[in-house]
């Protein structure tokens, strides 16, 4: 069996989450202060993201971080081409028996029809071929919507899939993360369009053509229950949003078929300054914790 075999049939199957390393520029500094580093910490973007690796490469070798609980991790471009444990990242992770994505999306347009589009990404056909030469699997993209605006929100999630189909015209699998706002004042509004207009996109793909989901927690649990059914649907993934890991996994939990794929609620117990036994303890319990609550309600 061909790796990419392997790594679908642990996407399509396999009982875990996928861990969300994928902090880029606008987020690192938050990232970082969770983690204990302060922006006294580095005095160039460049040692910033040198901080930020070297967290995600502690984080991607401890004894806990492997494929029997962690299906996936989703890593930011720099990552992907970076080293861990002496490996490039992507062959470090599978080795452990975690499939790699890619962060794939430049960021935000500004709100418009109560929705932030992605902005263009003209150079996506040579990125994807550079990391499926390095050994991804799939891709992660990201907007986000903010108020229950029809139009908005159709569009919003047109986008993604017009991007989805030429990702996978590359060879890869891309999750597609229409997320939408946890503060916003008409969220279940939010999340019936969401579902409704994701479902007009899955019925119109063609034959042979199969995404990935990564949703915002519903309102009403279950709701996504159609997209975890539908045939061209390889698996739904939930981010958490802002939540603290006990709130994010107790929702998750209610979802039925959703597995975990967090950044935050992962990482908030992790610091600098604890030596490898205390940071691999703090991490393995996170992840026991959110592969409970992505295993229970299967």
């Amino acid at each position: 069996m061909t790796s990419d075999a392997k790594m679908m049939a642990q996407m399509v199957g396999g009982a875990g989450f996928i861990a969300a390393l994928d902090q880029s520029g606008g987020s690192t500094p938050k990232a970082l202060a969770a983690y204990g580093l302060g922006e006294d910490a580095w005095s160039s973007d460049e040692e910033m993201f040198g901080l930020i690796h070297e967290m995600r490469s502690r984080i991607v070798t401890s004894p806990s971080f492997s494929g029997q609980k962690v299906l996936g991790a989703i890593l930011f471009e720099k990552t992907m081409n970076g080293q861990a444990g002496g490996k490039p990242v992507p062959q470090a992770l599978w080795d452990r028996g975690v499939v790699p994505f890619l962060k794939v999306d430049k960021g935000l347009e500004d709100e418009a029809n109560g929705v932030q589009m992605m902005k263009p990404m003209p150079d996506l056909d040579a990125m994807c071929q550079d990391a499926k030469a390095k050994g991804i699997y799939g891709t992660k993209m990201r907007s986000v919507i903010h108020d229950a605006n029809a139009d908005g929100i159709a569009a919003n999630v047109d986008q993604q899939f017009v991007f989805a189909r030429q990702i996978i015209a590359n060879g890869l699998v891309p999750i597609v993360e229409p997320e939408v706002n946890l503060k916003s004042a008409s969220r279940a509004e939010c999340d019936q369009l969401v579902l409704d207009n994701i479902l007009r996109n899955l019925d119109a793909l063609p034959d042979g053509e199969r995404v990935m989901l990564k949703l915002s927690l519903p309102v009403e649990d279950d709701l996504y229950a159609p997209l975890v059914a539908h045939p061209r649907v390889i698996r739904v993934v939930a981010l958490s949003g802002g939540y603290e890991r006990d709130e994010a996994n107790a929702k998750l939990s209610k979802n039925r078929g959703m597995i975990a794929s967090f950044s935050r609620a992962l990482l908030q117990d992790l610091r600098a300054d604890m030596d490898d036994q205390q940071f691999d303890a703090a991490l393995g319990n996170a992840i026991d914790s959110i592969y409970a609550a992505s295993v229970c309600n299967g």
